[in-house]
């Protein structure tokens, strides 16, 4: 019996094999190996059975059942016996060979049966499948594979066999007519070659240790004829690819003779196939198998066949590796293996094969010839030994190759060479030098175009792999020590290893390390023995000039300074000390800095000093000019390194100065004018600072080096040989000019000041304006060069600095200053009023700045025309943006912004100057009738920047005014009231500019009364806290602070000027500047404020006269003022302003909001007003109904006006902040009657009139007011709670959505109850006075008013502060007197309050008990309830109640509860199945006693329905279900399922489902194993369960039910009905509900 219920089991599942879908195809194959594991003989003889008896069943299906079979046998191969072993091989056997044709998957799961059997059982495998394999016929494919997979998975088992297998396989070769059937055997002798090899290599394990290759060697041999001479041939691709796939593993079992024999016509053909195949990886692999073989023996015959393996290899090494095709990267390994093969047997044949190709012209051919060669270096050292002369000699093409590709192939064969000791050869420093020219290659400037190769490269990744290489052989291969030092110093000095200097650095830095370490004798460089190396000199001048750019080339800086410090020996013996002391500083600087952040001038000061010191400490005067002349040297070598040309210029100046040969100085200096490059604007600047330096100690000899280069014929011949050229002549000259004016510069700011300055105006200015200066038949003409002028502005500007610097330079009379001043006018005139495109204008008001300073004093005309120019120069320019936006020469916009920022700056300096030499009320009042004009200017941009310059002439002014007696100050009026109107001008930086102003103006008033400079005045000192004001953009903010800023001027001004300036501020309100206009609108406010009285007789045409004014100019001034004056009207006639407002159409407009809002100002008066608008709301009903709608069969509600005004003039009174304390007082009056404002409008319509109203401001996207009654009352009552001091009130409803809750007819209680909480936590002592005012409204003639109170009351009930008001009993009873209410809601809402007693007042519901029992039983037997609505409610607050009452109370209804709220367990509504389960997990607390057997029935008729709706579709149903499972568990009597409900079911964790019924059930069967059928039967009946996870949830029970169940209890269960219920449900159109059946199909094993 039991045997025919697996066989039933396995039956049904494998009936279900013709399942559709895949993953219920899979959960059978699953379930059929579970019935496998605890039964595996009987289901391996049913699916043996089922298959023969269903010999039509389709071949997919015959797969799972052949797969399972497989899974079953390879986990229970050890405990077969040999009877089913048998069945099952003769079963896999015949399904295997059943059909002639192949199809492929069915006989595939059947041929891994037989290998799956083969594990133990391979006598029994190959006596069966051998039977099937006779001499003479041409056996079944799937035959010849399962041999060969055997041969893989029994290495040990199959090879005695083999030998048999050849013999009868071999005749039959020839009988293969089809190409499958001839892979099929290719794939045997692959494998059968392969398993021969793994058993020959590990004979010691061998059950056969005497077995030979010779055993194989002619049978192999003889397949080989047939493979190679006859199937190779075919043009089946894939045939001929398992040809060769056999061949290689083949050749190793051949005879030696026989594979000597076949070489010369194997490797051909072998070769031959790269042509045919597409993928090249199994000809390669076989290849090398078939070259490795060869060699094994020592193949005589391979070197016939070299120069063909070489030629088609090589070609494949050169194509590139192809990601996107799999096998392409191991070919492309497999073919370099080939390759080190060959190289260890054919050394020189191999080299005089691959050394001709690196001459190619195709790149793919050297690059590939140089892998090839990096792979023999590196895999064949002992045959290469000797070739190490003649590969290093071949390398001489490949280093002159500019391919990238070819460059990091000759990097990665040199990174080769260096590890096995090439370099160390004669030739070994070229490789050197070219690993070096790599590392200095430049960086790629262009976007390389987009090729067809993937790894296309560029230079930089050329540069990177040459670094990297130069400094592992550098400090990883000793033996290159020898080599590299000190050879890699001959590479610093060349200007072209620029690029490569850091690496350079870093390698000789490791090298020199290592060699001081050695001694000093191995660390000292004899130059005399290295012809090739640079001088000391050379070194240090090459080291310090890179280090002056120190973040290029990666570092070079520090990396260069490091070396320089490591070389100190090797460069000058008395060097040692004090570089030890200064470089590491110079290091760390660099380190801690970037180089956005490095100051460039600074950085180089620092290198000129160690230099100056490096110099003095050498103090050998010899080598100082030795030193000079070197640098000298390489200065031709920086032409195209502008900045490190500069900085050289510098260092030979700093030589040249410490140089004491005078003539050695004027030679350098000539030779430097001679060969100067005066094109390049870097040079000119270097040329002329270290003439500069150099005049520091030898003015005269650069004095007289500069005049008698102008007369020598060097000059002359310049200048006559670029006249030749008409344009070019006057380029050139004028560069050598520029050049020269410039050095004049320089020796003027750097010479000793007591020498230079006799020789200013005789030398200097002379010949500075000799070569300015053009005549033409000797007429004066005026240049054009940009560059010539801005020379002669720079050198103006230093000679001035350079006089005014001076000890003398106060009796020192300029006489040329006029004439330069006037030089320097003319260039400003001649700048475009327009554009910002040179340096031109700044650059000559700082030389102004300068020549203004010095004697004589300007005349009036100069001084007038002075400032006059500069300030139209620069004040009259465009804003900055447009600047930035117009072509000039400046080439982008942040250098025209830094260009226009430093312009700016001049100008300041150039005034501030102007009026030191006057400093005095009439020099102030002078500069500001310049300025004046400026300031008033109707453009922002030319008012900004003159009151800009206005403020920091005024802040000098102050700073440097020095008085000695009182005087007046008499032109301050004037002067404040320039600026006053400026205080609330439209830009923020003007305001604050302006204030500025006021504040150093009034300093200078206390000045001149007396007060000393460093004086603080209280009053005055306020303007600097004012200015914050003036920031804010708030027009309130910034209007106060303009008044306190005026109030601050008029109590510090003289009072004969206070009239003047209140005048001109009140013309401020004429300003064409709006916020200046505002400004004085301000001040008129405060007039009105004194006048307000006189304008409190009409107030109607007042109150209309003020809307009308507001309507036309919407100004926020204009906006204050009409409030002030609507407080002063009411303040006296309350009445007949509101009144007044409430006239206003509807909505509101903004202008008469402002106005509703003055009236929040006095609390007093808003109190009278609150009290005036409460009474216009309640007076007048809230709505009409409209009878006449759908002809009278609704009906719709339409607000009344008078309600509605009164709403909105409420809102808009209680949003003023100030209105808080007049809310407060009548707190209680205003919440109840805007909440039953809310109450009843909720639904109401708008009037007609008002209706089209509100559409037209719709569709013109403006502002008034929302006018929907119900969002007006709901925006009131917000208001009136913020200002009430209920503002938490407001956020808590807001964030929860009550707000819009209470508009929506449907939610609306939910709202109220929302705001009742609300209330109840942050408003209670409020309470009291509220519910008095509320109760009344329990019995309103308007249901919505009903509804919104009782809402209000339930929900207050679930807060304790209730029961501390002492309000409950009276609430409590108002409740339950809303039970018998006709509306249904209300009935719903009183329960839920009753209910709610249980959390606001637990302690009272114990007293309270029956009667609230009572009202919970009644409402869920409530007949007039179709929808359960009151039935829910009631569950759900009996569930809260049941935690409170008395035992008594409830054990009474505790049966008639339980089975009354049963049925809803099922139901469609998931509110109803939630809160039924819920009060069911409830009720268990009161199940102990006489009650417990009762309802310990209960819960185990519920049990099954709580675990199913575990999977409810509803969270929280399923929350509940958790719950009520929960509270189950104790009374369940099974500890360990009690546990399991505690642990797993939290609500807030998600549960793996599966993983939890199984540990359910392993305790239900534990426990009560006698419920095993109830518990089935309960679950069958939710196999027609409208939710799929249910009813997959179903049989999944069942399933972990019999898994559990102890073999005695397995009777319960009635198999057949159970069969046929899951038969059913197997044809579920839901694939999961199938799957799940399935798998309990398999677990039916343990009940049968």
């Amino acid at each position: 019996m039991m045997e025919s219920r697996v066989k039933k089991l396995a039956v049904t599942l494998m009936d279900a094999t013709t399942d559709k879908d895949p993953l219920v195809q899979e959960q059978i194959y699953n379930a059929l190996c579970y019935l496998g594991e605890s039964e595996p003989e009987e289901i391996l003889n049913s699916c043996d059975e089922y298959l023969r008896q269903h010999d039509k069943l389709a071949y997919p299906h015959r797969i799972i059942i052949l797969k399972a079979m497989e899974a079953v046998l390879k986990n229970n191969i050890d405990y077969l016996d040999k009877s089913t072993a048998k069945i099952v091989i003769f079963l896999a056997s015949n399904e295997m060979t059943k059909s002639k044709e192949i199809i492929y998957d069915w006989q595939q799961a059947a041929s891994n049966v037989l290998v799956a059997a083969g594990g133990r059982f391979i006598n029994k495998v190959m006596e069966e499948v051998l039977t099937k394999f006779q001499p003479g016929i041409l056996p079944h494919y799937f035959i010849m594979q399962t041999f060969a997979n055997l041969s893989v998975s029994n290495v040990f088992g199959m090879v005695p066999f083999l030998n048999s297998i050849l013999g009868t396989m071999l005749p039959m070769l020839g009988m293969a007519k089809q190409d499958h059937m001839k892979s099929v055997f290719c794939y045997a002798l692959q494998h059968f070659s392969e398993s021969i090899q793994e058993y020959l290599a590990n004979l010691d394990k061998a059950p056969d240790p005497t077995v030979r290759k010779d055993t194989f060697s002619n049978e192999i041999f003889n397949a080989y004829d047939v493979l190679f001479n006859i199937w190779l041939q075919s043009r089946e691709a894939k045939l001929r690819l398992a040809v060769v796939k056999a061949l290689g593993p083949m050749s190793h079992l051949m005879p030696s003779e026989k594979l000597e024999e076949q070489l010369p016509r194997l490797v051909p053909g072998i070769l031959a196939l790269y042509k045919k195949h597409v993928e090249a990886f199994y000809v390669t692999k076989s290849l090398c198998q078939i070259l490795e073989a060869s060699v094994n023996f020592g193949s005589r015959t391979l070197d016939t066949q070299l120069d063909a393996l070489l030629s088609t290899l090589h070609p494949q090494i050169c194509a590139p590796v192809e990601s996107s095709v799999p096998l392409s990267l191991k070919n492309h390994n497999e073919v370099l293996r080939c390759f080190t093969v060959l190289a260890c047997t054919f050394p020189d044949r191999l080299l005089g094969f691959l050394l001709p190709k690196l001459e190619n012209h195709h790149e793919r051919i050297r690059v590939g010839t140089l892998i090839i060669m990096r792979q023999i270096i590196n895999c064949a050292p002992s045959q290469m030994e000797i070739k190490k002369p003649f590969i290093l000699s071949s390398m001489k093409l490949p280093l002159q190759d500019s391919s990238n590709k070819v460059k990091r192939a000759v990097v990665q064969v040199i990174s080769a060479m260096a590890h096995h000791g090439y370099l160390e050869q004669a030739g070994g420093e070229v490789m050197i030098e070219y690993i070096v020219h790599q590392c200095a290659l430049p960086p790629d400037t262009h976007p390389r175009k987009q090729t067809p190769e993937a790894d296309d490269l560029t230079s930089d990744s050329v540069q990177n792999i040459s670094i990297s290489t130069l400094f592992l052989i550098s400090t990883t291969v000793d033996r290159m020590d020898e080599v590299l030092w000190p050879y890699l110093l001959e590479f610093v000095t060349p200007i072209e290893f620029t690029g490569a200097l850091t690496p350079l650095c870093r390698s000789l830095m490791h090298l020199a390390t290592k060699r001081q370490e050695e001694g000093e004798t191995t660390f000292l460089i004899h130059c005399d023995t290295h012809a090739n190396l640079p001088s000391p000199c050379a070194l240090m001048a090459r080291l310090l000039t890179v280090s002056s750019q120190p973040y290029l080339g990666d570092g070079r800086g520090a990396a260069a300074l490091r070396l320089l410090n490591v070389l100190h020996l090797n460069i000058h013996p008395m060097l040692g000390k004090l570089w030890n002391k200064k470089i590491p500083p110079l290091v760390e600087h660099l380190e801690a800095n970037t180089e956005k952040s490095l100051s460039s001038k600074e950085w180089e000061d620092k290198l000129l000093l160690l230099l100056r010191e490096t110099l003095t400490a050498i103090s050998d005067h010899a080598w100082i000019c030795q030193f000079s002349a070197e640098m000298c040297k390489q200065l031709n070598s920086y032409n195209g390194f502008p900045s490190e040309k500069n900085f050289l210029y510098k260092c030979i100046g700093t030589a040249l100065g410490v140089c004491s040969n005078k003539e050695v100085v004027q030679k350098q200096l000539q030779e430097l004018l001679e060969t100067a490059r005066y094109q390049e604007e870097a040079e000119r600047e270097g040329l002329a600072s270290c003439f500069g330096i150099c005049a520091i100690n030898h003015l005269d000899e650069t004095l007289a080096k500069l005049e008698d280069f102008v007369k020598s014929d060097v000059f002359k011949k310049s200048v006559g040989l670029f006249s030749i050229f008409k344009d070019r002549s006057d380029n050139e000259a004028e560069k050598i000019k520029s050049t020269l004016i410039l050095c004049y510069g320089y020796v003027a700011r750097y010479a000793p000041k007591e020498l230079v300055l006799s020789r200013i105006e005789a030398d200097i200015l002379r010949n500075v304006f000799h070569y300015f200066n053009t005549r033409v038949l000797g007429i004066k003409v005026e240049t054009k060069d940009l560059m010539l002028k801005l020379c002669l502005i720079r050198s103006i500007c230093m000679i001035s600095q350079a006089i005014s610097s001076s000890a003398q330079s106060d009796a020192f009379v300029f006489s040329r200053k006029a004439e330069l001043l006037a030089q320097m006018m003319e260039f400003i005139k001649t700048e475009p009023l327009d554009l910002l495109r040179t340096p031109i204008r700044q650059r000559a008001m700082i030389s102004c700045t300068y020549l203004v300073i010095l004697e004589p004093p300007l005349s009036e005309p100069d001084h007038v025309e002075l400032i006059d120019t500069c300030l139209s120069s620069v004040l009259a320019l465009p804003p900055l943006d447009v600047l930035k936006e117009r072509d000039g020469h400046v080439p982008d916009a942040l250098h025209k912004e830094t260009l226009y920022h430093d312009t700016v700056s001049a100008l300041k300096d150039l005034l501030k100057s102007v009026l030191q030499k006057d400093l005095t009320p009439r020099g102030l009042q002078s500069m500001f009738e310049h300025l004046g004009p400026w300031i008033r200017s109707s453009k922002e941009h030319e008012r900004e920047r003159a009151v800009e310059v206005s403020a920091t002439l005024l802040e000098f002014y102050r700073d440097k005014l020095n008085v000695s007696t009182v005087v007046p100050f008499s032109n301050l009026g004037v002067l404040v009231a320039l600026f006053s109107p400026r205080c609330s001008d439209s830009l923020a930086s003007i305001r604050l500019h302006a204030v500025d102003c006021a504040y150093y103006l009034l300093y200078i008033q206390l000045c001149y009364e007396g007060f000393a400079q460093d004086y603080r005045d209280e009053v005055v000192e306020r303007l600097k806290d004012l200015k914050k004001g003036l920031e804010d953009p708030d027009f309130t903010i910034l209007f106060n602070t303009c008044y306190n800023i005026a109030m601050v001027i008029g109590k510090r001004l003289p009072p004969d000027q206070l009239m003047s300036l209140l005048l001109m501020m009140f013309e401020g309100l004429a300003d064409p500047d709006q916020n200046c206009s505002r400004a004085a609108a301000v001040m008129i406010n405060a007039i009105l404020k004194e006048r307000g009285g006189v304008l409190l007789e009409k107030v109607p045409v007042i109150m209309a006269l003020i809307h009308s004014k507001l309507q036309e100019v919407d100004e926020e001034h204009l906006r204050k003022a009409a409030q002030q004056t609507v407080y002063i009207l009411a303040s006296q006639h309350r009445t007949a302003v509101v009144s007044s407002l409430l006239g206003s159409s509807l909505p509101f407009d903004s202008h008469t909001c402002a106005m509703w809002k003055a009236l929040a100002t006095e609390p007093t008066l808003t109190s009278q007003i609150l009290e005036l608008l409460l009474d216009k709301v309640n007076r007048d009903v809230p709505y009409k109904e409209n009878k006449s709608f759908l002809l009278g069969s609704t009906s719709e509600r339409i607000a009344t006006p008078l309600p509605l005004a009164a709403t909105c003039a409420l809102h808009e009174i209680m949003s003023a902040p100030e209105s808080g304390a007049a809310v407060l007082g009548l707190y209680p009056h205003l919440f109840v009657a805007l909440l039953l404002r809310v109450s009843c409008t909720v639904g109401v319509q708008l009037p007609k009139n008002l209706q089209s109203k509100e559409r037209k401001s719709a569709s013109r996207s403006q502002g008034p007011r929302n006018l929907d009654p119900c969002s007006c009352a709901v925006e009131a009552l917000s208001a009136m709670l913020t200002q009430g001091g209920s503002d938490e009130v407001v956020k808590s409803v807001g964030s929860a959505g009550g707000w819009e809750l209470m508009k929506s007819p449907e939610r609306h209680h939910d709202g109220i109850a929302l705001l009742a909480r609300a209330m109840a936590k942050h408003a209670g002592p409020k309470l009291p006075l509220i519910a008095k005012n509320l109760f009344p409204m329990l019995n309103s003639v308007y249901d919505s008013q009903r509804i919104t109170t009782t809402a209000f009351v339930a929900e207050l009930l679930n807060s304790s502060v209730v029961s501390d008001l002492i309000l409950l009993e009276s609430m409590m009873d108002n409740m339950t007197g809303r039970q018998k209410d006709p509306c249904t809601l209300v009935r719903m809402l009183a329960l839920r309050g009753l209910g709610n007693i249980s959390a606001g007042s637990p302690d009272k519901v114990r007293k309270h008990g029956a009667q609230l029992l009572a009202s919970m039983v009644n409402g869920m037997d409530d007949k007039d309830d179709p929808d359960n609505l009151v039935a829910l409610e009631a569950m759900s607050s009996l569930s809260k109640l049941l935690d409170h009452v008395e035992e008594r109370d409830i054990r009474s209804m505790l049966l008639h509860i339980a089975i009354r709220i049963r049925p809803f367990f099922d139901n469609e509504n998931h509110e109803l199945r939630a809160s039924s389960i819920v009060l069911f997990g409830n009720l268990t607390k009161f199940s102990a006693g006489n009650c417990e057997d009762v309802f310990f029935e209960q819960i185990l008729n519920g049990l099954v329905t709580l675990l199913l709706h575990l999977q409810d579709p509803r969270p929280e149903v399923i929350k509940a279900c958790k719950f009520a499972l929960r509270m189950c568990g104790p009374n369940m009597g099974c500890e360990g399922l009690c546990d399991m409900f505690l642990n797993h079911l939290h609500e807030d964790r998600s549960l793996h489902y599966g993983e939890f019924m199984n540990d359910v059930c392993k305790h239900l069967m534990q426990n009560y194993p006698e419920m095993l059928n109830r518990l089935i039967s309960t679950n069958l009946f939710y196999f027609k369960s409208n939710w799929v996870d249910i009813r997959a949830a179903a049989p999944m029970f069942i399933g972990f039910l019999v898994l559990h169940v102890a073999e005695e209890h397995c009777k319960q269960v009635d198999l057949d009905q159970l069969l046929c219920s899951l038969n059913v449900l197997l044809k579920d159109p839901a694939p999961v509900v199938r799957m799940k059946v399935a798998e309990t199909l398999g677990r039916l094993v343990r009940v049968v």
